[in-house]
């Protein structure tokens, strides 16, 4: 089972220790899932996102190397660091991230 830091849910993110709601690059890791959101129209990245995860994980046979293979979160977590990263973000930026 994962254990997760944060979640976001349009519009929403949830953050589970609260101490986290200070940590940045976490913050930036969301806000970025949030922009992945608007550009599906919320509803088509959480049915890509099921898809994506499924796929990797009847594939891998493993939900963690399932959800760190979805383009969704390989984008986030590859640009989390850049603060300025939803500044120069390109529409659809998770795209590149898709094996």
């Amino acid at each position: 089972m994962l254990k997760i830091s944060g979640i976001t849910l349009f519009p929403f993110i949830f953050i589970r220790n609260p101490e986290d709601k200070k940590n940045k690059i976490l913050i930036n890791h969301e806000k970025i899932h949030l922009c992945q959101q608007l550009e599906l129209l919320i509803v088509f990245f959480y049915i890509a996102y099921l898809i994506e995860f499924y796929y990797w994980f009847f594939k891998l046979k493993n939900s963690h190397k399932a959800y760190r293979r979805i383009s969704f979160e390989r984008e986030a977590y590859a640009m989390e660091r850049d603060m300025n990263y939803l500044k120069k973000r390109k529409f659809w930026g998770f795209w590149k991230y898709i094996k």
